[in-house]
């Protein structure tokens, strides 16, 4: 069956045909660790890890790189606000993350590397920029010559003036042109850095992504992913950067990118301060209601994010596991009831043939179980016993004081309304 994916890059649905049909290899971007993650972040983990999954039941093998950015200056002011140190932070952040993920009942990558242990796989790619004619020092920075790179602006289909103006273009006396951006930047006494022929600084934020692509997947790939606010600045700059280091080769060969997260249609961010982090939901739901959610909407779409969204996959779920059965055998996924995922990784169509799979299910016999079982596993649902599934529910079925009291509300007001005088 043939595997579609919308390629931003060319604007356009297009059949998926590798470099190599014996080894996948997809890159996307992770977190930066100095906070934890919300559920906007947490969308693109779950979308991408079904992606994986996906592209290992149709090739022999995947290679799944999602970095993880520990060196940036949001870690540098948060570190500065707690009190604390950067190290203590980023690990406590990492772990953080780490558990967040392991909730959501999604898997390891192959790779999760630090930007803090590739630095010199940095510096050398700056290096090859400089003597190609692509970058240059200018106050103690190296910069990116955004005009020295042809096509620059393909992929998020922008001019030039439309990114200065667009967020995140930092507008700077060194810079000879606006639109260019820092590959290397001066730190001073004290604070983090490394040691290297441009004097002692650290890495601009996109030139790690382009580095350690390179060393684990090499100077081409399949997949790159991301969120949508990636594609400009980040995965532009990413563009520019390893193509012009390396003799302009097309560096991924497609680029997939999720949609925001909105609440009552506003887009989900701390400067709208309407953030839901995922350790809070924790407390009330299992981390597969999250999941179900964010694959209920077609991951290039906004999805909006409400009580009413998690409490009816709260309720799917917890139907469904009526027809739970360990599975321990290999059980194949009938190629009709994939095609969904096959098109685009339409998630919500799939979820339409689990639907129909519990259906058949609930009145027929044990291999229609087991079907069904696998089917929801193959993509992160049904992941736990029955037990462990009513276990948690138990623990969160206990009421605090003022839920007890606004359901004593409630009923008075419902038995007014019904027996009250008329």
């Amino acid at each position: 069956m043939d595997f579609e994916l919308f390629n931003t890059y060319s604007n356009k649905t297009e059949l998926f045909i590798p470099l190599d049909d014996n080894d996948i290899r997809i890159y996307a971007c992770g977190p930066t660790v100095y906070d934890y993650i919300h559920v906007g972040n947490a969308r693109p983990l779950i979308i991408f890890d079904v992606l994986v999954r996906l592209l290992k039941l149709i090739y022999p093998k995947v290679t799944y790189v999602r970095n993880i950015t520990d060196v940036d200056d949001k870690i540098i002011v948060q570190a500065n606000q707690n009190k604390e140190s950067i190290n203590n932070l980023t690990e406590r952040t990492i772990k953080a993350f780490s558990d967040d993920a392991d909730a959501l009942f999604v898997k390891k990558p192959d790779f999760e590397p630090r930007a803090t242990e590739h630095i010199q796989e940095m510096l050398k790619m700056i290096k090859v920029l400089l003597e190609n004619g692509n970058a240059y020092l200018s106050d103690g920075h190296v910069l990116f010559s955004v005009s020295s790179m042809p096509n620059y602006g393909k992929l998020s289909g922008m001019n030039l003036n439309e990114m200065i103006d667009g967020a995140r273009v930092e507008v700077s006396d060194y810079k000879k042109e606006p639109a260019d951006f820092v590959l290397w930047k001066p730190s001073k006494t004290g604070e983090l850095g490394w040691h290297s022929d441009f004097g002692f600084g650290r890495p601009g934020w996109h030139i790690e992504c382009s580095a350690m692509s390179e060393k684990y997947l090499g100077k081409q790939f399949d997949i790159h992913a991301g969120g949508l606010d990636l594609i400009f600045p980040h995965h532009e700059n990413e563009i520019a950067q390893s193509r012009c280091a390396n003799n302009n080769k097309s560096f991924s060969n497609y680029w997939i990118h999720n949609g925001f997260i909105t609440i009552a249609n506003e887009k989900m961010a701390k400067s709208q301060g309407n953030i839901f982090k995922i350790k809070d939901f924790y407390q009330r739901y299992n981390g597969q209601v999250l999941r179900l959610a964010l694959m209920s909407t077609h991951y290039s779409q906004p999805l909006d994010w409400n009580d009413k969204l998690m409490d009816e996959c709260n309720r799917t779920l917890d139907k469904w596991y009526n027809c739970f059965v360990p599975v321990n055998k290999k059980v194949l996924i009938e190629d009709n009831d994939l095609k969904p995922l096959y098109d685009d990784l339409n998630t919500p169509g799939f979820i339409a043939v689990l639907h129909k799979l519990f259906d058949k299910a609930k009145e027929g016999t044990l291999e229609d179980k087991e079907i069904f079982s696998t089917a929801c596993k193959f993509v992160g649902l049904l992941d736990q016993s029955k037990d462990e599934w009513d276990s948690f529910k138990k623990q969160n079925l206990k009421l605090s004081e003022d839920d007890i009291l606004k359901k004593i509300e409630e009923t008075k007001d419902q038995f007014s309304e019904d027996f009250g005088e008329k």
